[in-house]
């Protein structure tokens, strides 16, 4: 849709200049394409379209008006590239019609060939992809020199330019009676004339005024060039996607004329084409010499009134599967499959071409045919034949793989030289020393391509002492190491060593080699209680039933100096190696101790019994300005409420912890505000007063929220502990309040009362009324 649009517009943009200066009556106005935008070019070509103007009329009106091609042009390629960037969407109802023209010239529905259709398929048709390329732009150059079988006629603009001893230049315009007229001289006639002809007669005609033009020594010259260049009608017709009359440039070729028409619609013909010049077919366009080789020989000048006539197809074929490019392909008499073939780009890599298949219509019903490699050069196709190129199996004709154990496994061909396990192994680069001899297996697909091993002794076949075993095509030998055919053998080493985890076993060796391939001792590591741990597999001698492990223990020398008692004992596959700390080495632990306190910092753990208390003489006592209640005290950066007021007075309390490394100990100064949170009805901060009791502090905050929880009031204290409100049936007790306290009333979520619902009320009210009928009978009896 967007690029019937865009084709009409590109091929008509000098609309703006001859619809829309129309009805504005400033015809006599030649607006520059420059000033107009592309937007107002195409709101142009719409109002155009709706006045009832056709395409012909719009493009006619504009040259009458003395629009150039070069503006035409230039305007052509503004308005493509504004379509291409911002394509507008077009009326459905307006473009229906321009929609189905365009689908039909580049596509065509056909029947699949690989199966009988339950629908129909979408097919290109070969060719048409070059007619449908909106973004591409496919006209006269009108910057070339004159060619030297350019015709003039009429509208044709000639340049004589005069130069040497007389200068004069002036342009002659070819009239409609086919002269020009220069200076006051008589007219000469130029029509029918090529650009040499006309030269020589119009300088023979100069020669009255510059007697010595063009001579030998006469010294003024001349030369005659071709100007702006006249427009032809040339007619379009047949089986062609938008058929009409069409102006063109003068210079205009057979390809600019069918691309400006769409090219042949979907019944068209691409390679029967016919030029008509007066009343007599000057040429056969074949457009598939040009779109597979390249060839412009049918590539003609037009010429004013020529008419192009696009025949229907006689024969056509569809072409799929393995195929550079599947689609619809026309093919001429006496033209064989191989050309087919040719036109589509020939077959992929992976096309079967052996044999192809193909349905033809027989008049009655579809044949099923093949086509075997030798015949395509000389099969005919027949029109409406479906040809399906296959794909070649996914599988090898002459393989055997050989895998592990030698030196280069892979896949060989089987041949004289790889057709039994020894040729195979020999042709391996032979066998690696660590193969397993013992056994080796063939895998191999039986006559129902069934798998099935057989399994030998790589040993023995290899010494002679059995026979050779044939190898048939898609045999797979299978051999193994010796090391693939047991668990990965690894030592751990883990304690004190500077990169504990796995290593690799060697046989023979030794824990000091362990320590050494593990970097060595770490600066705490003894090399003495180190511990081994073994699986017990077959020895057992006097180990207990219960008992699953075995265990060493035994020293190594400090420098992993290589000695006779280190290589007594061998280490064993698995085994776990523990490498002991000294006991008494151990990295520095420290405190921080920060606020009110003469000599602020981090402090060293001298034992392992220090505790809150002992850090305060390290930092030389607290300042006088201290405030003990409101200390914090912090361990692993979370805050560990302690009393530090209590522990100074009684050391052996449970609070006075043990130090830690990296705890923290912070004294300020003392807080004289109170802050109150929660439900309240102004959340504040104020000052402590000794004074004021716990009401005092609640009325500072403008006493109770609606929705406060009175019985949950609780009192956080600077150094961390918290205290709520204890209540003894009527009495309540409220934590006491001291410098830099927190007041916190939570606020009580109160549950939104349910409203019930009408049979709910009328079920009440039967029970009452229920009740009470019988209240009223038991007080009658009584009576």
């Amino acid at each position: 849709m967007h690029c019937s649009l865009l084709r009409k517009v590109s091929i008509l943009g000098i609309l703006l200049f001859s619809i829309v200066l129309i009805p504005l009556k400033i015809l006599a106005q030649n607006v520059d394409p420059n000033t107009i935008s592309s937007e107002q070019a195409v709101e142009f070509y719409k109002k155009a379209k709706a006045s009832g103007l056709s395409d012909m009329d719009i493009e006619q009106a504009a040259l009458q008006k003395g629009y150039t091609l070069d503006q035409i042009s230039a305007m052509r390629n503004r308005l493509q590239q504004a379509q291409t960037s911002s394509p507008t969407q077009p009326n459905r109802s307006t473009t229906d019609e321009s929609r189905r023209k365009i689908a039909d010239s580049t596509y065509v529905k056909t029947k699949p060939v690989s199966i009988l259709p339950k629908g129909d398929s979408v097919k290109q048709i070969f060719g048409s992809s070059f007619f449908a390329n909106a973004a591409m732009s496919f006209e006269p150059n009108l910057r070339i020199a004159t060619p030297r079988n350019y015709i003039l006629g009429p509208d044709d603009e000639l340049v004589v330019d005069i130069y040497g001893n007389s200068v004069d230049n002036f342009k002659l315009k070819v009239s409609p009676e086919g002269t020009v007229k220069m200076l006051n001289l008589a007219p000469v006639q130029v029509s029918g004339l090529t650009i040499e002809q006309a030269s020589e007669r119009i300088i023979n005609r100069l020669r009255t005024a510059y007697s010595t033009l063009n001579r030998p020594g006469g010294g003024t010259y001349s030369t005659i060039t071709l100007g702006d260049v006249r427009s032809i009608q040339v007619m379009i017709t047949g089986e062609v996607t938008r058929p009409g009359s069409y102006t063109l440039s003068s210079l205009a070729t057979a390809f600019n004329a069918l691309y400006q028409s769409g090219g042949p619609n979907s019944n068209g013909s691409y390679r029967n084409i016919e030029i008509i010049r007066n009343g007599k077919m000057i040429r056969t366009v074949d457009l598939y010499g040009f779109l597979v080789d390249a060839n412009l020989k049918d590539n003609i000048a037009l010429q004013d009134q020529d008419i192009i006539l696009i025949r229907p197809y006689e024969k056509r074929i569809e072409l799929s599967g393995e195929i550079k490019h599947p689609g619809l392909f026309e093919i001429k008499q006496g033209e064989t499959f191989k050309d087919a073939i040719r036109y589509a780009g020939g077959y992929t890599p992976n096309a079967y071409s052996a044999s192809i298949q193909f349905r033809r219509n027989t008049g009655k019903e579809l044949k099923v045919g093949s086509i075997q490699e030798s015949e395509i050069s000389t099969l005919i196709p027949e029109n409406g034949d479906n040809y399906k190129i296959g794909k070649i199996l996914d599988r090898i004709e002459n393989r055997v793989v050989i895998d592990g154990g030698v030196y280069r496994d892979g896949e060989y061909p089987i041949d004289e030289h790889t057709n039994t396990v020894k040729k195979l192994i020999k042709k391996a680069e032979g066998l690696r020393e660590d193969a397993f001899l013992n056994r080796a297996v063939i895998e191999r697909l039986d006559e129902t391509l069934r798998p099935q091993i057989i399994a030998f002794d790589l040993g023995k076949l290899m010494r002679g002492e059995i026979d050779d075993i044939p190898l048939k095509r898609e045999d797979r030998l299978v051999l193994k190491t010796i090391d693939e055919l047991k668990e990965g053998y690894l030592i751990t080493v883990s304690g004190s060593v500077i990169n504990p985890g796995t290593i690799d076993y060697h046989n023979g060796l030794t824990v000091a080699d362990a320590i050494f391939k593990s970097g060595g001792y770490t600066e705490g590591g003894i090399p003495y209680r180190i511990e081994i741990s073994r699986r017990i597999k077959n020895d057992t001698t006097g180990i207990p039933s219960s008992q699953n492990v075995r265990i060493f223990s035994l020293d190594v020398d400090e420098n992993l100096k290589l000695n006779g008692e280190d290589q007594k004992f061998k280490l064993a596959p698995f085994d776990i190696i523990y490498v002991r700390k000294s006991p008494r080495y151990e990295v520095q632990k420290a405190v921080t101790i920060l606020g009110e306190v003469m000599y602020p910092g981090t402090y060293t753990i001298l034992t392992n019994f220090e505790r809150i208390t002992d850090l305060i003489p390290k930092a030389g006592g607290m300042k006088a300005e201290a405030y003990l209640k409101g200390t914090r005290f912090y361990r692993n950066k979370e805050l560990v409420a302690v009393d530090l007021k209590a522990i100074l007075e009684k050391p052996s309390l449970s609070s006075n912890l043990l130090l830690q490394n990296g705890d923290s100990l912070r004294i300020p100064t003392k807080s004289e505000t109170v802050r109150i949170t929660g439900g309240v009805q102004n959340p504040s901060t104020v000052n402590f007063d000794p004074n004021f009791s716990f009401r005092d502090y609640i009325s500072q905050a403008g006493g109770y929220g609606e929705n406060a929880w009175k019985s949950r009031i609780y009192v956080s204290y600077p150094n961390g502990r918290t205290f709520r409100s204890k209540k003894f049936l009527v009495f309540t007790s409220r934590p006491k309040i001291e410098p830099g306290s927190v007041i916190t009333i939570p606020v009580e979520e109160k549950k939104a009362d349910r409203q019930t619902s009408p049979g709910e009320r009328i079920a009440i009210i039967s029970l009452i009324t229920t009740v009470t009928i019988s209240l009223i009978s038991i007080l009658n009896n009584n009576k």
